[in-house]
């Protein structure tokens, strides 16, 4: 049988201790305590440590419910977004001597301190679970120094990785993500000194490692440069290129109007017998039309054995940028008619190559944003934002708010959106005035609703 133990942990807003009453309510509530309630009820208040650890003293008690390392990790990271390290810490300290530490408890623990800067107590987690029977393991350094550059805490993945050289030597894998990192937030002249200091301990950059760079050169306008590193590898070693590199290239070239490189790049895939795929099309589709050569984008289009949506995309907003929204259109059209599903990014270019930025209104029905927007905020469970639209829009005296675009994708950018936008595609597809269709109701939560509601209300009451 487990050791069940009672804590009494010092934080900023006092001593946690345990509550007998709470217990005493608790115990009188009928409810079956399974690791998946748990975990509901730390779904309840995921920032707020002080009822889930309460929940957790609960449970302690309770000689028949073990808890696991999940649960562990559930309620570590809730302490951890809740900015009580001293607790924090302790229960870390308490996952090891359980040993109940993983992967996860990993990434949780070092992503929460480094958050906080707690630079000292990330390399001493390292050394604590060593203590307790884990060892130093390099495969477990590489997922955390990922997690931390993919959070962009690439500089204080950094100082881990450098801390913990005598004990966990870096090998490539380490030195990729740490060039990631510092790509991912800008940082060239850093993502260099990894770079060189990987060369200088005989590692090999790996392929991703030098698209990384690269794709981060042209981003940061670099193409010079960009190409440097491309062509040092394809003196080098040209077995290594692949389709992805020639893929960022060949966009990269497009994209800047330099279709005759392009063009010697897309020779060369063909030479060395690398398939081309839809996306590397796309990139020179939208460069062709984007120069005013639709003749030969189409000829590029109609070549493609099984054209997927990024290449209607990649035509419609090139003919959206030459201003020609009523043969994009038709592009949209012949999109449907082969079965080509649309997607709202679909919608977004059109409405705005026929809108305008500002989204106002258009007579057009096919054109009308009114229904997805509002629709859309219905779904998304925006119901008040949803009204004040609406009010607007029937008080013709006012102007309509200026839509915003990249709030709307991010809005949609999700279950609710897919939903949204199969039914408005087929609204589009018949140029209707339809009313939005009914949201389908939410399944009720497999839990006993009633017994969870009534641990909710308690611990919010023992608060």
């Amino acid at each position: 049988m487990p050791n069940h133990h009672t804590y009494a942990y010092h934080s900023g807003e006092g001593y946690c201790k345990v509550d007998p009453k709470l217990h005493s309510s608790l115990t009188r509530c009928h409810f079956d305590l399974t690791q998946e309630f748990f975990l509901q009820v730390c779904n309840k208040f995921p920032y707020s440590w002080g009822p889930v650890y309460k929940f957790f003293q609960f449970t302690q008690a309770q000689p028949h419910f073990n808890h696991t390392s999940t649960t562990f990790n559930k309620m570590v990271d809730i302490i951890g977004k809740s900015s009580n390290i001293d607790l924090f810490w302790e229960v870390l300290q308490e996952m090891g001597r359980r040993r109940l530490v993983n992967d996860g408890t990993y990434r949780i623990a070092l992503k929460t301190l480094a958050s906080a800067r707690e630079l000292k107590k990330c390399v001493e987690f390292f050394h604590l679970m060593n203590e307790n029977g884990y060892g130093y393991n390099l495969e477990t350094l590489n997922k955390v120094v990922e997690t931390l550059c993919r959070t962009k805490l690439v500089d204080e993945a950094k100082h881990v990785v450098l801390k913990l050289k005598d004990w966990i030597k870096p090998n490539g894998v380490t030195y990729k993500w740490l060039i990631y990192g510092f790509c991912d937030v800008g940082d060239l002249i850093e993502a260099s000194k990894v770079w060189n200091l990987m060369v200088d301990e005989g590692f090999q950059p790996d392929i991703d490692a030098v698209e990384t760079m690269m794709e981060t050169l042209f981003k940061n306008d670099q193409f010079g440069e960009a190409m440097k590193v491309f062509q040092s590898i394809r003196v080098k070693r040209i077995d290594a290129l692949g389709l992805s590199t020639y893929r960022i290239v060949i966009h990269w070239m497009c994209k800047k109007g330099k279709l005759g490189q392009a063009h010697v790049m897309f020779e060369e895939m063909q030479k060395r017998k690398i398939q081309v795929d839809n996306e590397t099309l796309t990139s020179i589709i939208y460069g062709l039309t984007s120069k005013g050569r639709d003749t030969e984008a189409y000829k590029v289009v109609e070549g493609i054995d099984k054209p997927d949506i990024s290449v209607y995309h990649s035509l419609i907003k090139g003919l959206l940028r030459l201003k020609k929204a009523s043969e994009a259109t038709q592009v949209f059209r012949e999109m449907i008619n082969k079965g080509c599903e649309p997607t709202m990014h679909t919608y977004i270019m059109l409405l705005q190559g026929h809108l305008g930025k500002r989204g106002r209104k258009g007579s057009d029905p096919l054109v009308n944003f009114d229904t997805i927007f509002v629709g859309g905020l219905v779904k998304a469970r925006k119901s008040l934002e949803a009204t004040k639209y609406v009010e607007r829009v029937l008080n013709r005296r006012l102007e309509v708010p200026r839509f915003d675009y990249n709030k709307f994708l991010h809005y949609f950018s999700n279950e609710e959106g897919v939903v949204m936008f199969e039914a408005m595609s087929k609204k589009l597809r018949e140029a209707s005035y339809e009313s939005v269709s009914t949201s389908t109701p939410v399944k009720p939560c497999s839990l006993n609703l009633l017994d969870h509601n009534t641990v909710e209300q308690r611990l919010n009451r023992g608060r």
